[in-house]
């Protein structure tokens, strides 16, 4: 199952490395609202963190959304989905593929985003700490961004369909998320493992549940 997952990610990899379209909209989407919030925003230094960590993660929602969205839609458009499915191999490895490779795009438009953010907002923060909150907050946010797009692939409004169905779901990690950036940027005294085991919880349950049913999910 390892090798079958290595070789879809592998897929997908040199598929953007043609295209660059996760990469070339993604990136300059996350900077845009940044720049946005930016002057829009008059974050003072009292309030840097705590305001700076909803923008950050509203910037990581609304980048991410483009990218799970081409999960399935790339496949469908290139008319690949239903060879995909009708390969012999297990439904759950396609899903775990898929997240990887949603998690993997998500890290990089987040390594750009951070420092951007960082020099914008004028913020100090413990990079190892948010690197740690960051991961957490992508898996669940690209475990469940996954189902969702295999879910509404076949759906001729899907662009619509995706953020309606995966915010609602999203509730839980963006909230835990955004707690412990603002902790780990000094925004508050506290520690910020309850909201860790929060996501971590959240991540471990939605994600296995996806691998259940996601075989289920993408039947015709």
């Amino acid at each position: 199952m390892c090798d079958t997952i290595a070789t879809l990610i592998w897929k997908d990899l040199v598929a953007e490395t043609r295209t660059k379209e996760v990469f070339l909209t993604g990136v300059p989407f996350a900077l845009l609202i940044l720049v946005i919030f930016n002057f829009a925003i008059d974050v003072g230094a009292d309030r840097a963190a705590e305001v700076g960590a909803g923008i950050l993660w509203i910037t990581f929602t609304f980048a991410g959304v483009l990218g799970v969205a081409r999960s399935f839609a790339d496949e469908r458009d290139r008319g690949t989905l239903e060879g995909l499915l009708l390969a012999p191999i297990e439904r759950s490895a396609v899903y775990l593929a898929k997240t990887l490779v949603n998690i993997l795009f998500m890290a990089v438009i987040e390594l750009v985003t951070v420092p951007a953010f960082v020099l914008l907002f004028n913020v100090e923060v413990a990079w190892l700490d948010l690197l740690v909150v960051a991961l957490c907050g992508t898996v669940g946010f690209a475990g469940v961004g996954t189902l969702v797009a295999a879910m509404v692939a076949n759906a001729r409004s899907r662009e619509v369909l995706l953020p309606l169905l995966l915010l609602p779901l999203q509730v839980p990690v963006l909230i835990a998320s955004v707690k412990a950036t603002a902790i780990v940027m000094g925004a508050h005294t506290e520690q910020s493992w309850p909201w860790m085991s929060l996501l971590v919880g959240y991540d471990v349950v939605l994600v296995a549940a996806a691998v259940l049913v996601f075989e289920y999910v993408v039947e015709e």
